[in-house]
């Protein structure tokens, strides 16, 4: 699993490489188990592009050095469209790259759960399909906008795919929200709606105000630490789906089957 930027390159999106899996400090050696992962992922849609027969998209890309393949290898990646907007704006790109493969194709909805389930899978198979992210580039432009108002300089990119999470409090806690009689700490895919989260809790909590601040980390890295780490604090974590996306999803099921089966943003 990776971000999108060679097979981005290849089929013109722009993208990112992914950095270290770091996320919160040092915890219990334990894996999360895969089908918790899973679960987790699960109400998160996202985007792949298919074939009239429901194949994904693929393109032919050279294998990482770190594949230990030389630089003749290549190897077939998929590309997964965290926006779908962003997924349906390739697919008119493509109209005008090669018109006669953009009639077959369509963007289709997917779980992250079953993507995530699915590189697993793959991993370590010869010849295996693999997996690529296509984060929001208005999402990877403010997580670089956060990274420099940090304090750091010259950056050019961001690193993967972006999530953005709050902490609060003198210790830089993260912040948490109740859902269905539980602490969760949500981390979004788009800034602005942790933003809007975060003017209702300074009307709840205004001593704590001035104390609130916005990290942002890629969803590689996360995906790892829940895959190699295990304790009470990542069991916490929800991702929480751009409610456009949502929207979408809602909008291509049945009206009976809508409020049963979206997935709700967290609240406060």
């Amino acid at each position: 699993m990776k971000s999108m930027n060679r097979w981005g390159a290849t089929l013109g999106i722009a993208g990112s490489a992914i950095i270290g899996s770091s996320l919160i400090g040092a915890t219990q050696a334990l894996a999360l188990p895969q089908d918790q992962i899973v679960k987790k992922l699960g109400s998160i849609p996202v985007f792949t592009i298919t074939d009239s027969k429901g194949a994904p998209l693929v393109a032919s890309v050279p294998k990482a050095p770190n594949q230990g393949s030389n630089s003749n290898q290549q190897t077939s990646v998929a590309g997964v469209f965290i926006n779908q907007k962003d997924a349906q704006a390739f697919v008119e790109q493509l109209k005008t790259k090669n018109p006669e493969l953009a009639k077959t194709v369509r963007v289709v909805p997917v779980s992250l759960g079953e993507v995530y389930k699915l590189d697993q899978a793959n991993q370590n198979k010869p010849n295996a399909l693999d997996v690529a992210y296509v984060p929001s580039q208005n999402q990877v432009k403010a997580a670089m906008d956060l990274l420099r108002q940090g304090g750091q300089k010259n950056v050019n990119q961001f690193n993967g795919t972006p999530l953005f999470v709050a902490r609060a409090g003198k210790e830089k806690g993260y912040l948490t929200v109740k859902q269905a009689n539980q602490e969760i700490i949500p981390f979004f895919f788009n800034k602005e709606e942790l933003q809007s989260m975060l003017e209702r809790f300074k009307k709840q909590q205004p001593n704590l105000a001035s104390t609130l601040e916005i990290q942002v980390v890629n969803l590689e890295g996360v995906l790892q630490t829940l895959k190699t780490r295990n304790d009470q604090e990542l069991n916490q974590i929800m991702l929480v789906p751009p409610q456009e996306s949502i929207q979408f999803v809602r909008s291509l099921q049945p009206a009976s089957n809508r409020s049963q089966n979206a997935p709700q943003a967290p609240r406060r």
